[in-house]
């Protein structure tokens, strides 16, 4: 915990740093927008031991990076987006467990065929940062952690933008490589996440995938993130084997300094669960953001 922490704070502070001095550069010598935000969500709560409502002593802790870094020179282009969430909850006479873990990195380089068109190839990774562990026992299991399951996304296609807001990636040649690193895992994962046991790399090359993107600014202190996700391999193409994914984040700006945030992301695989896993997190903390993004209207 202790060193994720540090991970994240040393990596928003150099970012932050280099947003800042890239912020200097007049806006007609520079092909770059590059923008950095974070913040730290802090929850706490405690009883009496005569309370007669109810409840548990707990505390909360979570922390988030996310950054951006587009280049656009003549019809090139290459964007970058980095999310990055952790958090932790202690309840009183249990261990520590995680409330949220994800590491999205997105990189895409793209070449305009018109305003609202362009080519594009993209590179994409998702996996976590720390284990993740089954309580429903006796005993806590461990069933995931960095790179169990790992998710090493490739695309080659069209993406339409027809503004700043909003934009669809369609890559009708899309490979990825899913990583389980632990080759013991499956005997508390049966599905081994679609890994062929002994096996740390499952290879898929004849595939389509579905990238859209929406970031909107609601009101002045309120903004939207919503981001979808497809993944549909053609050689065992059927209803309940195409991957979605779906992340939201409604933020509400406070202060400068303090905002509100609701999170929810939702994933269908079948080579996780038949059933589709939901997660959510509402947070009140402290965020910051710097860059030259200009603000949405």
């Amino acid at each position: 915990m202790k060193k994720i922490t540090l991970l994240l704070f040393l990596l928003g502070f150099v970012f932050s740093v280099h947003a800042q001095d890239e912020s200097l550069t007049p806006a007609d010598t520079s092909y770059w927008l590059k923008e950095i935000g974070g913040g730290l969500n802090f929850n706490q709560a405690s009883f009496s031991g005569n309370w007669k409502g109810g409840g548990v002593n707990s505390v909360a802790l979570g922390i988030y990076l996310q950054g951006r870094a587009n280049y656009s020179k003549d019809k090139w282009t290459w964007d970058n987006t980095m999310d990055f969430i952790y958090g932790v909850v202690k309840n009183q006479q249990e261990d520590a467990r995680k409330s949220n873990d994800r590491i999205f990195l997105d990189s895409k380089v793209g070449y305009k065929i018109n305003d609202k068109w362009n080519y594009f190839f993209a590179v994409n990774f998702l996996s976590q940062f720390a284990p993740g562990y089954d309580f429903s026992g006796p005993e806590k299991v461990l069933i995931s952690k960095f790179l169990n399951p790992g998710f090493l996304t490739t695309g080659l296609g069209v993406e339409y933008k027809p503004n700043s807001e909003f934009s669809l990636r369609m890559a009708p040649f899309s490979p990825r490589w899913t990583f389980v690193t632990d080759t013991e895992l499956y005997n508390v994962v049966p599905t081994n996440y679609g890994v062929e046991i002994g096996k740390k790399v499952r290879q898929e090359w004849l595939a389509f995938s579905l990238l859209a993107d929406w970031n909107k600014k609601l009101a002045e202190n309120l903004s939207l993130l919503v981001r979808y996700q497809m993944y549909a391999n053609y050689e065992t193409l059927a209803f309940n084997t195409v991957d979605h994914r779906l992340d939201i984040g409604l933020t509400a700006k406070v202060t400068n300094l303090i905002n509100v945030s609701l999170t929810s992301l939702s994933i269908y695989d079948i080579d996780q669960d038949e059933k589709i896993q939901f997660s959510q997190g509402l947070a009140l903390g402290i965020a910051f953001k710097r860059g030259n993004f200009p603000e949405k209207k």
